[in-house]
């Protein structure tokens, strides 16, 4: 049993920013803001755009760890997803779907009129996805700050580098692997599924023609199978209705171990999912997550943590923006 509050655990945790820098032998640590805004605490300053936002649409948690992970995965956590632009990042196929970019404009603006010049889209956006995971029933974990924004932003990068709904488990454990990701934290962040909705052309194939077989996907549950094709229907028109990642409806917004619970009893909706659960690569990581609440309650955040380090530009390298949707300078997308 967890017998600390969210509401006990967070004020624990802004005090102590308050009081600490953690540095973890990077270029990044904890509390990099302390003293940069004057007395002002940035974090806090954060949670509060964030939980307001939170509490009218709580969507956002998973569009806010979407936004995250879709922005580190492709040139390192450098805000680049968040470009306007022809051919930016945020145009490629793989963006189109993305939700948070208005929590991340509402935090940067604040911040902006206290603060001018000194904290980076890049750093607001870990910040946001951390803060939205608590907010979510996740456990509270310490971001790591000092990030500079990048300048250039490519489609073709996102649409080389972001894997598909289908990438075999192997080829997904090499791509976290070049990112500096263990195989453990690309089965933990999977867990983002745990909360939000899906597509139905995301998995369609797994319903009408499993790789060309012209039949379902044998290995999904028969049940799911049956309900799947009602809200999915064989023709076009249904590709963009929505499914829940999870079946049970409390959890349908809440950071918790279901999504893994479900892939033991082959209810994963996408492929990747349904992978993970049966790869021997893979499959003894999901049962530890899926038989212990705890761990994956302890894990989430270190594994965001891991990826937040992925690719950063500190130092003398980027710029820190006056807005997350545009460079300083002009450059070529």
């Amino acid at each position: 049993m967890r017998s600390t509050s969210h509401s006990v655990v967070l004020a624990l945790g802004l005090i102590l920013l308050t009081l600490i820098s953690q540095c973890y032998g990077s270029p990044l640590y904890v509390g990099y803001y302390q003293g940069k805004c004057w007395n002002h605490n940035i974090e806090k300053i954060i949670f509060g755009v964030v939980k307001e936002k939170f509490e009218k649409d709580p969507t956002i948690v998973a569009g806010l760890i979407r936004l995250q992970f879709h922005d580190c995965i492709v040139r390192g956590c450098d805000a680049s997803v968040l470009l306007d632009g022809p051919k930016t990042e945020k145009t490629a196929k793989p963006n189109l779907s993305l939700k948070g970019y208005e929590v991340v404009d509402a935090a940067k603006e604040v911040v902006e009129k206290i603060c001018p010049g000194v904290v980076s889209c890049a750093d607001i956006l870990a910040i946001v996805a951390r803060t939205s995971v608590f907010l979510a029933g996740g456990k509270w974990y310490y971001v790591e700050t000092g990030r500079r924004d990048g300048v250039v932003s490519k489609e073709s990068e996102a649409l080389a580098n972001l894997p598909s709904e289908n990438m075999p488990v192997r080829d997904a454990i090499h791509l976290f692997a070049s990112r500096g990701l263990t195989k453990e934290d690309f089965v933990i962040l999977l867990g983002g599924h745990t909360v939000g909705v899906t597509h139905c052309d995301k998995f369609s194939h797994r319903l009408y023609n499993f790789h060309n077989t012209g039949k379902s996907d044998g290995r999904m549950h028969k049940g799911m199978l049956y309900e799947m094709k009602k809200i999915c229907p064989r023709k076009d028109n249904g590709h963009n209705n929505k499914v829940y990642f999870t079946y049970n409806p409390r959890s349908h917004y809440r950071i918790d171990n279901t999504f893994y619970k479900q892939l033991l009893v082959n209810q994963g909706v996408l492929e990747i999912d349904a992978n993970i659960g049966r790869s021997p690569l893979t499959n003894s990581i999901v049962k530890k997550l899926a038989y212990s609440p705890d761990y994956f309650y302890n894990k989430f955040g270190p594994a965001m943590v891991n990826m937040g380090r992925v690719g950063v530009l500190t130092g003398n390298q980027g710029e820190i923006r006056k807005s997350c949707r545009a460079a300083n300078y002009y450059h070529k997308y």
